[in-house]
């Protein structure tokens, strides 16, 4: 396991040394210490990826995209041990981080394939009203990307990041999560072993405040893509606007999953159960707030309940394990926090509210749910970020529309119905930047993530998270004088 900072493609210490430590939520101890580093990093970091961004740049999209695909491969290769080193560090089921290594080398494959898309769509024409002139379009690289990433995916949001800014043409300053670093500085790692030209990819571990900040502030950094909470999303903007520079933000999200009453009962119970208790319900796009027609909602909640129940909480790298601990000590406090409004608030507490029984070590809390939410309780509407579930009836369809819009946040949705008419129509108007319909959360690098409202700027995935990394520009010349 790294324990440097990886800057202009050398593994260095810190400035002023300092290391932070790095913790297993299963066994709640100190498995490793990764270099803490600050102010003096990142400006060593974003000078090396303003010295290699010009080579960089000019590089052709085919060969950038060779490098990206070299970085898949090699993921690929070592996609056991980088899914149990994600599982260490994070406390999800290795099963899970399995998946989310798949994800990775898809992103930078994917991702791969538009760079060389961009040297054939360079230089296209561009019609205009006046045939004494021709126009062109170009798209080139904004700059230095800071890259700040959350701790609840390691490596995924990270891929969703760095892939497409390398695509673009540009170099990058990665500043991993200081809770799950481990497997994010294995990207260094596999940098060097393709041959990825020094200061093309830089990583900073350290806090948000000695890294973070500084980095979001950079007058050399020209563009600024956060994952996080909305609290922190809100002060990197901020910061930013002093440049100002651009910036990409995906936060929160409080999502809403409606079962009609003509649903698929086995594939409505998959969806509200994995939509919640997938990697603890530490997902931005959580489907946290269940909207069920009143009159199959005694079966729903029994099967929904009986699930829950099967799932299987323990050591995270044990293949029988289905539900890991949450990631750190703070998120079990501010769940379990949670829970205790919604019983001091009388709630009903239909499942769970503390601890697995027989587990006295390690960061969990028992699948949790609440029925007849009220929607003023902070427990509707605010992220939680745990195994959490609130319940709620309605009886018509423009009520449960105006239910899963009633929230300030807008990132994802999933809608369960037979009638897929409504179903299309129901998931139209609901405010969301995805919707699954009849669907477990399945998520394709070829579509976007992002969300309205509150759940942040800007899309990822897609062309559109290429996008995200490159600058318009239009060229017109006048060819002939006029008559």
């Amino acid at each position: 396991m790294q324990d440097k900072l990886y800057i202009d493609g050398v593994w260095r210490a810190p400035v002023k040394g300092g290391k932070l430590p790095v913790f297993n939520p299963y066994t709640e101890q100190v498995i490793h210490h990764v270099a803490a580093g600050g102010p003096e990093d990142v400006d060593l970091a974003v000078k090396a990826a303003a010295r290699a961004f010009p080579a960089w740049r000019r590089t052709s999209g085919a060969v950038r995209g060779q490098f990206l695909r070299a970085i898949a491969e090699k993921v690929r290769q070592r996609k056991d041990e980088l899914a149990r080193l994600s599982s260490l560090n994070n406390g999800k089921p290795y099963a899970e981080a399995l998946i989310d290594m798949q994800d990775v080398a898809s992103s930078f494959d994917y991702y791969g394939g538009l760079a060389a898309d961009l040297d054939r769509e360079q230089d296209s024409p561009v019609s205009v009203p006046d045939g004494a002139f021709r126009a062109s379009l170009r798209r080139e690289p904004i700059g230095v990307a800071g890259l700040i990433v959350p701790w609840n995916f390691p490596m995924v949001t990270t891929s969703w990041k760095v892939a497409p800014a390398l695509a673009a043409g540009c170099t990058v300053v990665l500043k991993p999560s200081e809770v799950t670093p481990i497997v994010e500085l294995e990207l260094g790692v596999i940098a060097d072993e393709i041959g990825l030209p020094k200061g093309v990819l830089n990583l900073v571990t350290g806090l948000g405040p000695d890294v973070g900040a500084p980095l979001t502030t950079h007058k050399d950094v020209a563009k600024i893509s956060f994952t996080g909470s909305n609290g922190v999303g809100s002060r990197v903007m901020a910061a930013a606007a002093a440049g100002p520079k651009a910036v990409s933000l995906e936060l929160g999200g409080k999502s809403p999953i409606v079962v009609f009453a003509d649903a698929d009962l086995d594939i409505a119970t998959e969806c509200v159960v994995n939509g919640i208790f997938f990697n603890a319900g530490q997902m931005c796009s959580a489907t946290s707030r269940l909207l069920v027609e009143e009159s199959i909602a005694p079966k729903l909640m029994a099967r929904v309940i009986a699930a829950a129940k099967a799932l299987q909480p323990g050591d995270p790298l044990d293949p029988k394990t289905t539900l890991g601990p949450l990631t750190t000590r703070a998120q079990y406090d501010k769940v379990l926090s949670y829970i205790a409004k919604g019983k001091a608030e009388k709630l009903d507490l239909i499942l769970g509210g503390d601890r697995p029984e027989g587990l006295d070590t390690g960061w969990f809390i028992a699948p949790t749910i609440f029925g007849d939410v009220p929607v003023s309780s902070p427990l509707w509407r605010e992220e939680i970020f745990g195994p959490v579930l609130c319940v709620k009836t309605f009886t018509s369809e423009d009520q449960a529309v105006a239910l899963a819009n009633d929230s300030d946040f807008g990132l994802v949705a999933t809608v369960i119905s037979k009638d897929t008419v409504k179903a299309e129509r129901v998931a139209d108007a609901i405010d969301t930047g995805l919707v699954w319909i009849n669907s477990p959360q399945v998520i394709f690098v070829e579509t976007s993530w992002g969300g309205f409202k509150a759940s942040g700027i800007g899309r990822e995935l897609g062309p559109w998270g290429l996008d995200a990394y490159l600058e318009v520009k239009h060229k017109a010349r006048r060819i002939s004088s006029a008559a």
